[in-house]
């Protein structure tokens, strides 16, 4: 590992967000405080201190921004207001980007002007494909009175491409997972990791994805329930736009209680609440952890937000008989849908769901090589 001092480091990392990091002093007291530092894994203050040495290849190979949950409680203790918690939510910023092989990661979070051309662009093909390339609007009914949404939209296409959306941002966030665990685990680890501890420590993974159980050793619990609503509804909606299209994008209206509108509300719900509590804190800003906003914190929110309610309307206008307010709000839905998740899910603010579980998995390969040096 290169132990050089990189005097560009603090001008790389303003442009993330990072401000004057300066005021620590390193008294240890957001150490202290944090319910989740553990032996091995001391934050925010180990990454303060390497930030302030210049020291790159080392924060390249931390994982601690992705153990921290930003409960605040740090900053709330800080007695030289240098927000470490934020500092923790800047950095997770600047990690992403040094995982991310293509580079759009950093040009995504270091401006905010790419990020919303590649919005436009992408949002402006998928338009042109739906007024120019895919069949004219049939504005006859089904014998249930029912949109249909088919005839539009053929779901042999949208599932071509939406499989091929699906493997495309898979491929991207899975390359940049490997990088994640080059510097985390090959390089990051004082000892080698075995085979055998891979496999044993899995679990972590599955469990930190399903669960969120850090969350739980904050002291605001509903800060975990209103984030795993957000996270588990959109991981079911997800699957069910990707895996189970045919399924859910169908002409046939089922009961309200069948399991495909269930699922639906599920999400729908999960979503609304997760997004609803994010913005009110955001606007509020009561709390350290939303007194700080990155413009792709907002991109998201909103970006998300729309999905949300175009999807909400496809529904009501489907079930209603309003051929034309579904092609509509269809177009708009695919519009905002299919930018968010070629740019969030890889690049932004969406790969957290996946980074932060692996954290978890890779700290724990960390500490295992550490426990048992000889254990492979």
């Amino acid at each position: 590992m290169n132990n050089r001092v990189n005097p560009n480091l603090p001008l790389e990392l303003k442009a993330f967000g990072i401000k004057d990091w300066n005021e620590c002093y390193h008294c240890g007291t957001c150490t202290a405080i944090c319910p989740l530092t553990a032996q091995g894994f001391l934050f925010p203050r180990k990454e303060i201190r390497l930030m302030q040495m210049g020291l790159k290849d080392q924060l390249s190979t931390c994982v601690e921004p992705w153990l921290c949950y930003y409960c605040g409680e740090c900053s709330d203790t800080c007695p030289r207001n240098a927000n470490p918690g934020e500092l923790m939510m800047s950095l997770r910023r600047y990690l992403t980007s040094l995982y991310d092989w293509t580079g759009l990661s950093k040009k995504f979070y270091t401006s905010k002007v790419w990020e919303i051309a590649f919005i436009l662009v992408f949002a402006i093909l998928v338009v042109v494909a739906f007024l120019f390339v895919l069949p004219p609007l049939d504005t006859t009914l089904t014998a249930e009175g029912g949109v249909k949404v088919n005839s539009f939209a053929p779901i042999k296409v949208i599932e071509f491409f939406d499989w091929a959306m699906a493997l495309t941002v898979a491929g991207l966030l899975i390359s940049n997972i490997l990088r994640m665990y080059y510097k985390v685990v090959w390089i990051g680890s004082q000892h080698r990791v075995g085979v055998f501890a891979h496999i044993k420590e899995f679990w972590q993974l599955i469990f930190s994805f399903s669960v969120q159980p850090k969350f739980s050793k904050c002291d605001d619990k509903s800060y975990w329930l209103y984030h795993w609503l957000l996270m588990s509804g959109y991981t079911i909606m997800f699957i069910l736009i990707v895996v189970f299209l045919p399924w859910f994008q169908t002409e046939k209206i089922y009961p309200a209680w069948h399991l495909q509108r269930v699922l639906g509300y599920y999400a729908t719900i999960g979503l609304l609440i997760g997004l609803i509590a994010a913005i009110i804190g955001r606007f509020r800003k009561r709390e350290v952890k939303f007194q700080f906003s990155h413009v792709s914190d907002w991109l998201f929110l909103a970006m998300l937000t729309l999905t949300v309610i175009t999807g909400i309307l496809i529904h009501i206008f489907r079930i209603s008989g309003m051929p034309w307010s579904t092609y509509v709000s269809y177009i708009a839905h695919m519009a905002i849908l299919v930018p968010m998740i070629l740019i969030e899910v890889p690049f932004s603010k969406w790969s957290h769901l996946a980074y932060r579980p692996f954290a978890v998995y890779f700290a724990r390969l960390q500490k295992s090589a550490l426990q048992n040096p000889d254990y492979k």
